[in-house]
């Protein structure tokens, strides 16, 4: 593809703004920044974003070149492995994302040992990794941001159980008017939405959409995007965080999630439409994507910098640029996975 003007520009931007955030961070994850003074609220494991700061600070080393940004990008990727043994379907974004670009010798190996940790957490009878106790609450959830990466990484040791666990998200949401994106099962009663996230969040049909995306080559996958996409996309380019108050604030970190999803999907043009709003109405000068929205619902950082907002703007416009390749998040081909369906795992109903 070739990009548009305005997209090499941007990256750097972007990436630059990395290389502050690092000076500020040192050895803590960013989680939000405020859009007044651009100073960071940060955590200390990483919480289920930590694989976003890990993957951007792969596009910097990546981009630079510099053996310290490789060095730096190495560091925190290793400090990932903490999460394998956690019990949380966030285990996808965290471990896929943050070492989509890693070395030959660290990535495949993180990610192989997370794809076997969260095929052990498959409950068969449900056919999802459920989302776990990590963050307290209720274990026995299906959460649509516990699908992306956790597909492809059950895809890379067990592609009928990654098959489950998107087919069994998909048919919940498909089955609720208006829409839910979070789920618990009771073993008396079955499956019954929760009342929150709220159905006109914003990046619940994001995450969906990235998650089709990524299980593109998985068998099926074309029938599941022609009958579910159309269903996902928002009304706007940048979306309200919640499409029950369009005058509220917007979530430009859903717009990113979105724009990578269709890239993945082959939906070049509409991505580019997206990423040319995100750069020209809330990218600033030094490379901060603003008017993200953490938690509406609660009040948390509405209009900020979210740090999933810009890896998710960062890593489109690599992809735009050819800084780096589409396949690194998106399942392997069925014959690269050696144990597909090892696990005797079938598709959910």
């Amino acid at each position: 593809m070739t990009a548009p003007d305005w997209a090499a520009g941007a990256l750097a931007a972007v990436i630059h703004r990395v290389g502050v955030t690092r000076a500020a961070a040192g050895e803590r994850f960013p989680l939000y920044a405020d859009p007044e003074t651009g100073v960071w609220r940060t955590t200390g494991r990483g919480s289920w974003t930590g694989g976003f700061w890990a993957g951007l600070l792969w596009l910097r080393a990546r981009y630079t070149g510099a053996a310290a940004d490789r060095a730096a990008a190495r560091s925190c990727t290793a400090r990932l492995a903490g999460w394998i043994g956690a019990d949380t379907a966030t285990r996808g974004l965290i471990l896929w994302y943050g070492t989509a670009l890693a070395d030959e010798d660290l990535g495949p190996g993180l990610r192989e040992r997370a794809g076997r940790a969260c095929l052990e957490a498959v409950d068969p009878g449900l056919g999802v990794v459920p989302w776990g106790s990590a963050f307290g609450g209720p274990r026995l959830l299906a959460r649509v941001d516990g699908v992306p990466g956790t597909v492809p990484l059950l895809a890379l040791v067990d592609t009928g159980a990654a098959r489950s666990h998107l087919e069994r998200h998909l048919g919940l949401w498909a089955a609720r008017k208006p829409p839910g994106w979070a789920w618990r099962h009771d073993p008396a009663t079955g499956w019954t939405a929760c009342p929150g996230p709220a159905p006109g969040w914003s990046r619940g049909p994001a995450w969906l959409l990235l998650a089709l995306a990524e299980a593109a080559r998985l068998p099926g996958a074309g029938e599941w995007a022609a009958h579910r996409v159309g269903g996902l996309l928002p009304d706007r380019v940048v979306p309200p965080a919640d499409t029950a108050r369009p005058e509220g604030p917007v979530d430009t970190s859903a717009a990113a999630v979105t724009a990578l999803a269709l890239l993945g999907l082959g939906r070049t043009d509409h991505a580019t439409e997206i990423l040319h709003a995100l750069v020209s109405r809330h990218l600033t000068a030094d490379g901060r994507l603003l008017d993200g929205c953490y938690d509406l619902a609660a009040g948390t950082a509405v209009r900020h910098e979210l740090i999933w907002g810009d890896f998710f703007l960062a890593y489109s416009l690599a992809v735009l640029t050819g800084l780096a390749p589409l396949d690194a998040v998106r399942c392997p081909a069925p014959q690269d996975s050696p144990g597909a369906d090892a696990g005797g795992h079938r598709p959910a109903p």
